[in-house]
């Protein structure tokens, strides 16, 4: 019998992004508030490419990441196909 190994992500980007060192309740706010705050700290950041592009490969679906909320992401999701 052969075993399967599932490969984890490289999540070292994570490290260094500007949210690591904030606060997830800017970048996970309750339904209806303002991201505003959340994309001013995603705009600074260095590693957002990679978050987004984490974002978009993991179907994340809430939260910010890489300076884009849900809607903003779906709406990427569905020009790109």
């Amino acid at each position: 019998m052969q075993m399967e190994t599932i490969a984890t992500p490289d999540l070292d980007w994570q490290k260094e992004a500007l949210c690591a060192q904030t606060g997830a309740e800017f970048f996970f706010p309750e339904p209806g508030s303002s991201v505003r705050d959340a994309k001013r700290i995603c705009a600074l950041c260095p590693i957002r490419p990679a978050c987004l592009d984490f974002a978009l490969s993991n179907d994340e679906r809430f939260g910010v990441w890489g300076g884009l909320s849900e809607k903003e992401r779906l709406e990427l999701r569905r020009a790109t196909r």
